[in-house]
C-alpha cells in the first residue's frame, strides 16, 4: 500500500480506508486492524488515524466499540459524499442522470420561476455566449455552470437543485479538460435561447424538449 504524502492525511487515511470499505475488503460488523497496523499501513501517525476513524465514525461507516476496537457499520456507500460518488462512477452513467436532472430542472423551471430567475438565466446566458464569440474557455465554462444553476434554483425544488448541482461540479471538471476549440462549439447556442424562451414562456413540455435536445439523449417526456 502506497505512503500518503499529501497535506490532508487524515482526510487521505479516510478516503483509502472508505475506499476499501465500499470495494468489499471488509464487511459489515469486520473488525479493522489496530491502530499500530493502520499506522504501518499507511505511514502515518496515531494522531491522523484516529482522525481520520472519527470521520469515518461520524459518516456512518463505522463504530468505535470502548476496549474492543473498531468495526464496519456499513458499506453500502449511502452515506458518502455525492462528490466522491460522483469521482469514482462510470462517466456514461454520471451523464445518463445528469441528463435526466437537466430536463427535469428545466420543466420544473419553467413551472416555477420568476422574474428574478429569469434575469438571472439571461445574464448568465448573454455572458456564455459573449465569451464563446471570444475563445475565453474558462468565462464560457462558470457562465455555463452558472445559467444551469440558475435554471436549477428557478424549480423551487431544494432537493433537486441540490442534487443537479452535485452533478455540475463534475461538468465543470469535465468541461475544463476539453480542448477549447472543441468545448466552445459543444452546445450550439441558438438551442440554449430555445430553452430560455420555453421557461419564460412557462412551457414545460417545450423546456423539457430543448434540454433533450441540448443533452444529445434520446428520452421520452414522462406523462
Amino acid at each position: 500500500m502506497p505512503l500518503i504524502q499529501r497535506r490532508s492525511l487524515a482526510v487521505e487515511v479516510a478516503n483509502q480506508i472508505q475506499e476499501q470499505i465500499l470495494k468489499g475488503d471488509y464487511a459489515i460488523n469486520q473488525q479493522l486492524p489496530i491502530e499500530q497496523k493502520l499506522m504501518d499501513n499507511f505511514g502515518v501517525g496515531r494522531s491522523t488515524i484516529r482522525e481520520a476513524i472519527t470521520t469515518l465514525v461520524n459518516s456512518g461507516y463505522l463504530r468505535v466499540q470502548q476496549g474492543v476496537g473498531t468495526f464496519v457499520e456499513d458499506n453500502t456507500g449511502v452515506h458518502e459524499n455525492m462528490f466522491q460518488l460522483l469521482k469514482r462512477t462510470d462517466p456514461q452513467e454520471i451523464t445518463e442522470v445528469r441528463c435526466l436532472l437537466e430536463m427535469k430542472v428545466a420543466e420544473k423551471a419553467a413551472t416555477n420561476r420568476n422574474g428574478n430567475d429569469i434575469s438571472k438565466m439571461e445574464h448568465y446566458l448573454d455572458k456564455k455566449t459573449k465569451a464563446a464569440a471570444a475563445n475565453l474557455a474558462a468565462e464560457y465554462v462558470e457562465a455555463y455552470i452558472q445559467f444551469y444553476h440558475a435554471i436549477a434554483d428557478a424549480s423551487k425544488n431544494k432537493i433537486l437543485t441540490d442534487l443537479f448541482k452535485s452533478f455540475t461540479k463534475q461538468l465543470k471538471n469535465d468541461m475544463m479538460n476539453q480542448p477549447p476549440d472543441e468545448l466552445l462549439v459543444n452546445v450550439p447556442t441558438d438551442l440554449h435561447y430555445k430553452l430560455l424562451d420555453s421557461i419564460v414562456r412557462q412551457d414545460p413540455a417545450r423546456a423539457w424538449y430543448w434540454s433533450a435536445q441540448i443533452t444529445g439523449q434520446v428520452y421520452s417526456r414522462p406523462s
